[in-house]
């Protein structure tokens, strides 16, 4: 069973940073991708952003050249620097990583307010 748990979230103002951490229980080499989705009350989850194995990264339009996704792989962490926060982007984000299933984690709540 793989564990994710993320972490780094938090009240931040508009226009504010945060870096949201994802920690695996194994090495993050054996994902074919790993990445960040987003539920906000009443909304669908969305993708942010994705590692996907080879190196190559993908992200919403929404988040690009905002976010950016990363990986310590001696860390087995993936990580999300969010920068400029806009206020209709408070949810609960989450760090989805895939193999032959796709795990997730809890989720770590990121709330824009000023």
């Amino acid at each position: 069973q793989v564990q994710l748990v993320e972490s780094g979230g938090g009240l931040v103002q508009p226009g504010g940073s945060l870096r949201l951490s994802c920690a695996a229980s194994r090495s993050i080499f054996s994902f074919y991708t790993m990445g960040w989705y987003r539920q906000a009350p009443g909304k669908q989850r969305e993708l942010v952003a994705q590692l996907i194995s080879g190196g190559s990264t993908n992200y919403a339009d929404s988040v690009k050249g905002r976010f950016t996704i990363s990986r310590d792989n001696a860390k087995n962490t993936v990580y999300l620097q969010m920068n400029s926060l806009k206020p209709e982007e408070p949810a609960v984000y989450y760090c989805p990583a895939r193999d032959a299933w796709t795990y997730w984690g809890q989720g770590t709540q990121v709330t824009v307010s000023s």
